[in-house]
Parts: structure tokens; sequence; C-alpha cells
């Protein structure tokens, strides 16, 4: 009776890390890396404004997440293509879901930016920026 009670909970236990396992890998899997993009370059991407002046302009604290007092950094990662678009932005660290549309947001309205060039051409490259929301 206790060798069939043994079998039964190793093979419950088992069942379960094997399913734990199948899920971690479907949430894990990250949008990047994206083919013929570059994570460091001889000139990495600049821009011809302020970015933290920019951000600050142009970045509006949503309702509900000020409410609810809801504050930390964002962390978007993006490319910069070939001719400076900001393309492909992703959220790698999240603190709410509003707070994250609003950093998507203003990082998809961007003005241009100076592309990023390896061996003097312009390449694809990804960036990461923290976007603060505090609370005045």
């Amino acid at each position: 009776m206790q060798i069939k009670f043994s079998l039964l909970s190793f093979l419950l236990l088992t069942s379960l890390c094997a399913s734990a396992q199948m899920v971690t890998d479907t949430i894990a899997r990250p949008p990047y890396p994206l083919p013929g993009v570059f994570n460091y370059v001889d000139q990495m991407p600049s821009t011809d404004y302020n970015i933290k002046i920019y951000l600050s302009e142009n970045t509006h604290y949503p309702d509900s997440a000020r409410v609810h007092n809801i504050e930390g950094s964002v962390v978007v990662k993006f490319v910069v293509d070939e001719n400076g678009n900001v393309t492909d932005a992703k959220i790698i660290k999240s603190i709410n879901k509003y707070l994250d549309e609003e950093a998507l947001r203003v990082v998809n309205s961007m003005p241009r930016w100076k592309p990023g060039k390896q061996n003097g051409k312009p390449v694809k490259v990804y960036f990461t920026l923290p976007i603060a929301f505090k609370l005045q």
C-alpha cells in the first residue's frame, strides 16, 4: 500500500513539474532577438533632441495609475532602424498595464533618431530605455 502511494505521489509530482515547464517555456520566450539587428555597433543610435526633456514633456501619467499611487520605471526595448525610425517596441520590465501602455505610446511617437552605424553603414540597432513614472 505504501509503495502504491509513493509511486502515485511520484507520478503526480512529475506530471506537475512537466506541465509547469511547458507553461514557463511558452511565457518566457522573448520577442528578441530579431534577425539582422545589432546589439552594439561602432556608432550607436542617437538623437538631435534631449530624450529626458522629450519624455518629461510628452509622457502623460495615466489617471488609473495616479489614483492608485503606482510609481516605478518601465523599461522599453526597441529597434532604431537604418532610417532612424523607432520600431518593434516591447516592454521588458513592466510596472502596471497603464504605465506600460503610456511608455509604449511615448516611445513609438518619438521623432526620428540618427541611426546606428557599423563600418560606416546605417544598420538596425536595439536600444533600451527606462521611463520613470514618479508622482509629484
